[in-house]
């Protein structure tokens, strides 16, 4: 039997993320409090606004309540840019940004530009090959810990890394047609 995935919707692209996931073949659970986490395995954190996600996650007890099952190892996450911000243990220029903290990373905001610099750049994914990433107003990872793999580069910059169960991109694979990323993440969440 699968398990059920869940992807965050309090604000973002959150149903992007749920398209790509019936192309695939499964239905997702929209997250917007606690009980919704209930028998998950998996969620995805989208792009969006990275301090809007913070702020209402907080708000709605789900901060804590998804650390928590990250922490025990019963929760796989996939961040993508805004998501992936959250995510981070750091938040350079924002330190008072609210933050989930379960990816040993240091990201910069915006680090590419602003909405009118948004780009899209061939990629190379370790494990996968080319995939066609998307960035808009997206983040960069600064700093990594020792556990963090990068698993694709932007030249010199890492743009996809992975943590045990904890995947984060700059870019937005739920806006191509391309489900491989979304694959590997069910993959490493068991689902």
């Amino acid at each position: 039997m699968r398990g059920v995935v869940g992807v965050l919707a309090l604000q973002g692209d959150f149903r992007e993320h749920k398209e790509a996931l019936r192309r695939l073949g499964l239905e997702a659970r929209e997250v917007r409090k606690v009980g919704d986490l209930e028998g998950l395995k998996a969620l995805i954190i989208p792009g969006g606004e990275s301090t809007t996600i913070g702020k209402l996650a907080r708000e709605y007890g789900l901060e804590e309540a998804v650390r928590r099952r990250v922490e025990e190892g019963t929760l796989a996450l996939f961040g993508t840019c805004a998501g992936a911000i959250w995510m981070a243990r750091e938040i350079l220029g924002y330190p008072e940004q609210p933050r989930l903290g379960v990816l040993d990373a240091a990201v910069e905001r915006n680090a590419f530009g602003r909405q009118v610099e948004s780009f899209e750049e061939d990629l190379e994914v370790e494990g996968l090959g080319p995939f066609h990433g998307v960035f808009i107003r997206a983040p960069v990872f600064r700093r990594l810990g020792e556990g963090v793999e990068v698993l694709a580069r932007l030249g010199d910059l890492p743009v996809l890394v992975r943590q045990g169960k904890v995947l984060a991109s700059s870019f937005h694979p739920e806006l191509t047609e391309d489900p491989r990323l979304h694959r590997y993440f069910l993959e490493l969440a068991g689902v």
